[in-house]
């Protein structure tokens, strides 16, 4: 059975996020490279999770990751982030068709036994994971768009004070508030209804 992993985990992609979900059970976010330092939003929730829960930063060994991982030192609070390292190993992942251009492993490339040990020697807190529990609701497309925070006339104004009160941008998109919101109701950071008039209407109440 998977250990549960308390921080949050930053990788630079899906594949080292699908690598990392046979070792944890863990919320990871993706940097997709670079991308990162362009996503106000993306930053905004690693933020968010470095307050709440702490975060640690998983990147290549090559020189790209240690750029990644070093901007990211600079522009998170450190005291709420834990640097995890994977060893160098030489060679080539197994959907290339090459080895990259330093040669070694990144991420993906890793065994279950090195990524555990790395996250264990950054200090990450992990948990035996408890009986499953009945799956956190979801919100879809369809959900905010009934909600009114989507496609219809003011659902700007409505997205945006919603933002404003889970302590997110303003501008944030629709899609990506929609994750945000998910996010939290998955780590038991948020309960539904999101308003209070969202709460299921009663036709008897008319009549008393």
């Amino acid at each position: 059975m998977k250990p549960v992993l308390r921080e949050a985990l930053v990788v630079e992609g899906r594949y080292d996020k699908n690598s990392l979900l046979q070792v944890v059970d863990a919320v990871i976010l993706e940097t997709r490279g670079f991308g990162v330092f362009r996503d106000r939003e993306l930053m905004k929730l690693l933020r968010f999770y470095a307050g709440t829960r702490g975060l640690i930063i998983l990147t290549d060994g090559d020189g790209a990751g240690f750029l990644i991982r070093n901007r990211l030192r600079g522009a998170l609070p450190p005291e709420q982030v834990k640097h995890a390292y994977v060893p160098d190993i030489y060679g080539r992942e197994k959907r290339k068709d090459r080895p990259s251009k330093e040669g070694k492993l990144g991420v993906e490339g890793m065994s279950p036994t090195v990524l555990l040990e790395a996250l264990r020697r950054a200090g990450a807190t992990l948990e035996e994971k408890e009986p499953e529990a009945a799956p956190a609701p979801k919100l879809t497309k369809a959900d905010f768009y009934a909600l009114g925070l989507s496609g219809g006339p003011g659902s700007g104004e409505k997205r945006k004070a919603l933002a404003k009160r889970l302590g997110f941008p303003e501008r944030m998109s629709a899609d990506g508030l929609l994750d945000a919101v998910n996010t939290m109701l998955r780590c038991g950071l948020l309960e539904l209804p999101l308003f209070d008039d969202d709460r299921p209407h009663d036709p008897h109440q008319e009549d008393r």
